[in-house]
C-alpha cells in the first residue's frame, strides 16, 4: 500500500513542477510513496495529515512540531539553503518586509538585525505556529505579536504589506526567494531586516512508518541533497 506524501512548503503554482520531480526522484529510491502528492485545500486539513499514521513523507515547520506534532511524527532531514540569500546549511533566516520607502534596506544576509519601531506596527503573519512568520519574530523581539493580521501564506502576508493592510512581515528565506521571482507585489517592498538563524523546515513521517522505512526515506533524502536529522533535536 503507497504511503501519504505531503510537501506543501514551498508549493506555490509556479515552483509545482518542481516539487513533482522531486517527488518523482523520490519514488525512485522509495517505490512505497504514493505517486501522486496530497495537497490538502485548508491550514486544517494540512494538520491533520501531518498527524495522519499513513503519513509516509512529509514537510513542515519546527512551530507545529514545538506545538504538539512532534508526538505523531519522526524527522527524516532537513534540506539545505545555502542556494538563497538568509540561508546558511540546513538554517535560515526570516527577512522583514516593509513597503518601500517605509523601512531602510539592508544587505541580503547582514546577520541577525531587526529594524527598529516593529512594536508600534501591524504584522502581517501566515500563521500563529509559524516558527519564520511568528514565533522568530516574538522570540528576537522579546515581545508577543499584538494583533496581528494573519493572512495564511507568507504569499499573502507579502501581498498584505504591499496593499498597506499590514506594515511588515517576516518571510523565511526560501519563500522571499520565490516572491522575487513569482509574486509581483514582492517588488512593491524591500527587505528591512533579518532574524536569527533557526532551523529549516524538516521532512517527516509518521510515527507508525516501520523503523527500516524511515531509515530508506532518510537515506533517499540524503541522496537528493538533504541533510539527516537526529530526533533529539525536536
Amino acid at each position: 500500500m503507497s504511503g501519504l506524501v505531503c510537501l506543501p512548503m514551498y508549493d506555490w503554482p509556479e515552483t509545482r513542477g518542481q516539487v513533482e520531480a522531486f517527488h518523482a526522484r523520490m519514488r525512485v529510491l522509495v517505490p512505497e510513496l504514493a505517486e501522486t502528492l496530497t495537497r490538502p485545500d485548508s491550514a486544517t486539513a494540512l494538520h491533520a495529515l501531518w498527524r495522519d499514521p499513513a503519513l509516509m513523507l512529509g514537510q513542515t515547520c519546527w512551530g507545529p512540531l514545538r506545538n504538539g506534532l512532534a508526538a505523531h511524527v519522526a524527522l527524516l532531514g532537513q534540506p539545505l539553503y545555502d542556494d538563497v540569500p538568509g540561508g546558511r546549511g540546513t538554517q535560515y533566516r526570516s527577512a522583514i518586509v516593509m513597503r518601500a520607502g517605509q523601512g531602510c534596506p539592508v544587505p541580503p544576509d547582514p546577520g541577525a538585525s531587526l529594524p527598529d519601531g516593529l512594536g508600534s506596527m501591524r504584522a502581517a503573519i501566515n500563521a500563529r505556529d509559524s516558527l519564520s512568520g511568528c514565533l522568530a519574530l516574538a522570540e528576537d523581539t522579546g515581545q508577543p505579536i499584538v494583533a496581528p493580521l494573519v493572512t495564511g501564506s507568507h504569499r499573502a502576508s507579502i501581498c498584505a504589506v504591499a496593499e498597506g493592510r499590514a506594515d511588515y512581515a517576516a518571510i523565511d528565506c526560501r519563500s522571499w526567494a520565490m516572491a522575487l521571482e513569482h509574486e509581483p507585489a514582492a517588488r512593491k517592498l524591500v527587505v528591512t531586516g533579518w532574524t536569527a538563524l533557526r532551523p529549516g523546515l524538516p521532512f517527516i513521517t509518521a510515527r507508525s512508518t516501520p523503523p527500516a522505512l524511515r531509515a530508506r526515506l532518510t537515506r533517499a533524502l540524503a541522496t537528493l541533497g538533504a541533510i539527516p536529522t537526529l530526533e533529539e533535536t525536536a
